[in-house]
């Protein structure tokens, strides 16, 4: 049984397992490690150009719902292969489902990126 921990305690410990599950989405997810890269390349040059504070605020949410979305997806790879390593047809969807995710992530990030950039951007270069 949970030992009940309440208030800040429960905030504290809370913090050191979320802080866990990011070590190991680093240590183990190859595809965390990437996204994370294209945050880090990606932050400077939003805030670099010349576009509202809402227009970056919404491009950074969407590289941080990528990595959202992958940690997701990665816990559930991991619930799938705890169970077993013989091939089920609802563990295969599960994971299916679960990286499809990411995909229309990618898709989000594809149509919206252009959308905001295409007028900054042609402005530079004119």
């Amino acid at each position: 049984m949970k030992p009940n921990h309440t208030g800040l305690y429960r905030i504290l410990k809370a913090t050191q397992y979320s802080w866990q599950g990011l070590k190991a989405a680093f240590k183990f997810e190859a595809a965390f490690r990437q996204e994370l890269l294209m945050l880090t390349l990606a932050l400077p040059f939003i805030l670099w150009i010349d576009i509202s504070a809402i227009e970056k605020a919404f491009l950074i949410s969407t590289v941080f719902l990528l990595l959202i979305v992958e940690l997701l997806n990665s816990a559930i790879e991991a619930v799938v292969d705890r169970i077993g390593s013989e091939h089920h047809e609802l563990s295969g969807r599960a994971k299916d489902i679960a990286s499809s995710a990411i995909f229309v992530t990618f898709v989000m990030i594809g149509v919206t990126w252009p959308l905001i950039l295409w007028e900054p951007i042609t402005r530079l270069f004119s």
